[in-house]
């Protein structure tokens, strides 16, 4: 670029407006505006075309006429959506006083709504010292406002009614089994083939694990960032999520997947990372935030050339005005022009610390997303926790963030394995866990209750070993948790003994109705209701291969699971006592509100003793007519439950028995048969679920 060239083009263009932030479009051309405080120079670098090695355009910013306080911004006549750009920023590099500019680097902006140059990306290049154009990745100049909706509108459903499917989109129909065309596989317009499939399941919300732009690079020598973790641009879609090879296809891609499960009555919720970058830590890239305003984007160490981390990955994003506005404008571009339906928050207690990393009590910045008008409308969950100690499941910020409830996990999987102590702990979880959760003005259903999700075993991996086998991670078997409370059944991995089989079924099952039957919004892994194993593998976020992908053949290898699990989530969509918005009351006696009674093997009384494995509750909604009674044995050993009398020529309804075989392990209403006793016998380790109704008359 001579610097003849330079001059003729800054003739042209204006000096532009500070905002918005990031490249906006308008009919004369296009608006361009980054935060950089601190830097001496800016250079907007236009490429011809995605992977084009040097820019065919440099437009140098001039501070007089292009800088207002800490922003630099240009208007360009004439560019239109499309356009591929970058940005070189001058400045100090002096880590020891927190600065790294560097002007060698081509910076994303942290705006972009696409992100282009994958075929010769390089993360080393980024950290190397030298020059990295014709590595770097560049951003796409996009127009949302071109796109037709056709009239979508949000679902809006309550989280009384919600369902949720957490699911990866790359791994839903990468397997060859999916029978999605190759140039669909792993991308939005494969996920579109499967929704039928979703449909039918009975979720009601899908959960889509990292879609916003991520490094693949970011892990070990020869595996890939799989799952997303790893932000680089929180605006836009992942590029390699797109089978369209289009510069702002990844947009229009995901907007027509957000669409077409829309019009299935099914929300999005994305799983957003913002408690830190792709940058890494001092020996880490520079891919943007860095080379912009590394002191502000960025919670320093005392020494301000590290960083704290908070996040287990490397750096923390430091929630002051820069990088909190970032996150709010983030926020409301995905439920504006993207349409999504909410956010689950990764590691959300890391956005809950000050810019020195203390906790605070009160967070600016969860606080205004709590209260943001844009983002009223949408479900907020919180993994309310951080990578360094800080806890706050039951005490996170605001009214309005539901959270993952992680003892839940933990409790119904230790009750399930047959571990002592844990059945007081259970009751609490089946009512929507008020001992943690003590505002009772808290609806239950900000509870979102899980046995599994995409950080550890799979359910069918759970009952099958008894310690991770993380060996395909490079890391010695070191990574991941060793806190499963998994158990084998007796045999570690797959296994043909059709006994031991059958009592890993079983014990799906059983998670199965104790997560339906608990109050509190489910959560469900993608495949484990056909039983998808990684093989031991609880930590499986660098494996793009079939550890990680949904085997389709299950579908039908594993059919009468998928068909409990289907019918399981019909009838507790079907009844109001599961979608209650309150705690129910405790009570022994009879009670005109939705309430519980607690049993154990003998009615009224529970045995709460550490060495119990039995409960039983009665679950009544007088208003609705509705009366269920649930029975939990995770005895080794078959056990008699008395059953709480009903009125003359009325008994109970067998819906569900874990320990019998399909299809009797789930009997619709209409068919159920009738339990003409005082007492029934649960098999060792199973659940079963009991209806009674005014309309239900003993048939002789």
């Amino acid at each position: 670029m001579t610097t003849n060239l330079v001059r003729a083009i800054a003739r042209d263009v204006l000096p532009g407006q500070t905002f918005p932030l990031g490249a906006t479009v308008s009919h004369h051309g296009v608006n361009f505006c980054i935060y950089a405080k601190g830097a001496t120079g800016v250079e907007l670098l236009l490429f011809a075309e995605p992977n084009a090695p040097q820019p065919d355009q440099v437009i140098v910013l001039d501070p007089k006429h292009n800088r207002t306080a800490h922003y630099w911004h240009v208007f360009v006549p004439g560019l239109q959506a499309g356009q591929v750009y970058g940005y070189r920023v001058d400045g100090p590099y002096d880590p020891r006083r927190g600065l790294r500019f560097n002007r060698n680097k081509v910076l994303l902006d942290p705006y972009a709504k696409a992100v282009v140059g994958w075929e010769h990306y390089s993360r080393e290049a980024a950290i190397s010292p030298h020059d990295n154009s014709p590595q770097a990745l560049r951003s796409v100049v996009v127009d949302p406002s071109t796109y037709d909706w056709e009239g979508d509108e949000h679902p809006q459903i309550p989280y009384s009614r919600t369902v949720i499917y957490e699911l990866h989109v790359g791994s839903f129909t990468k397997h060859p089994s999916s029978g999605v065309a190759p140039q669909k596989r792993g991308t939005f317009a494969g996920v579109i083939e499967k929704i039928p499939y979703l449909k039918e399941l009975g979720v009601t919300a899908v959960e889509l694990m990292p879609i916003q732009q991520f490094d693949e690079e970011d892990a070990r020598p020869g595996l890939k960032n799989y799952w997303g973790y790893s932000t680089m641009a929180f605006f836009a879609p992942h590029r390699p999520y797109s089978s369209r090879r289009d510069p702002q296809g990844p947009v229009d891609e995901f907007r027509d997947l957000v669409k077409a499960l829309h019009r299935e009555g099914i929300e999005v919720i994305l799983d957003v990372v913002f408690n830190h970058t792709a940058e890494g830590d001092h020996t880490g890239p520079t891919l943007s935030f860095k080379g912009l305003s590394n002191q502000d984007y960025y919670i320093l160490d005392e020494n301000p050339a590290l960083y704290r981390n908070y996040s287990g990955c490397g750096n923390t994003l430091r929630m002051g005005a820069i990088a909190g506005n970032l996150v709010l404008d983030c926020l409301r571009y995905w439920v504006s022009e993207m349409h999504v339906d909410g956010f689950r928050f990764d590691l959300a207690s890391a956005l809950s610390r000050d810019v020195s990393g203390e906790p605070l009590e009160h967070p600016p910045i969860l606080w205004m997303i709590n209260s943001d008008p844009v983002l009223a409308g949408t479900k907020v969950i919180a993994e309310a926790w951080d990578a360094a100690g800080l806890y706050q499941v039951g005490q996170f910020a605001g009214d309005r963030f539901a959270e993952w409830n992680g003892p839940y996990r933990d409790d119904v999987r230790r009750f399930v394995k047959g571990d002592p102590g844990v059945v007081s702990r259970l009751s609490y979880r089946l009512l929507g866990s008020p001992d943690i959760y003590r505002d009772p003005n808290r609806e239950a259903n900000h509870s979102i209750n899980f046995v599994t999700c995409h950080d550890g075993f799979t359910l069918n991996d759970l009952v099958s070993y008894n310690t991770k086998h993380n060996e395909a991670n490079g890391e010695h078997n070191c990574d991941g948790t060793n806190a499963n409370w998994s158990w084998n059944c007796g045999v570690e991995g797959p296994t043909d003994n059709p006994v031991i089989e059958a009592l890993r079924l079983r014990q799906i099952k059983n998670f199965y109705t104790i997560l339906f039957v608990s109050q509190g919004t489910p959560m469900i892994l993608m495949g484990d209701e056909v039983r998808r194993t990684q093989l031991g593998n609880n930590n499986a976020y660098c494996q793009d291969n079939e550890i990680s992908w949904f085997d389709w053949r299950l579908v039908e290898r594993h059919g009468a699971l998928l068909r409990f699990v289907q019918r399981l989530i019909a009838f507790s969509q079907a009844h109001e006592i599961f979608r209650q918005e309150r705690i129910l009351t405790v009570t022994r006696d009879s009670y005109d509100e939705p309430h519980v009674i607690w049993h154990g093997t003998r009615l009224h009384h529970p045995d709460w003793n550490d060495y119990s494995h039995t409960l039983a509750m009665t679950l009544c909604h007088p208003q609705q007519g509705e009366y269920f009674h649930v029975l939990f044995n995770a005895f080794w050993q078959p056990l008699s439950f008395e059953l709480p009398p009903l009125p003359h020529g009325h008994c109970w309804s067998r819906i569900i028995d874990t320990a019998l075989p399909a299809p009797q392990d789930f009997c619709e209403v209409a068919i159920a048969p009738l339990i003409d006793s005082p007492t029934y016998c649960v098999e060792s380790r199973s659940v079963v679920v009991l209806m009674w109704s005014q309309q239900t008359v003993l048939r002789k």
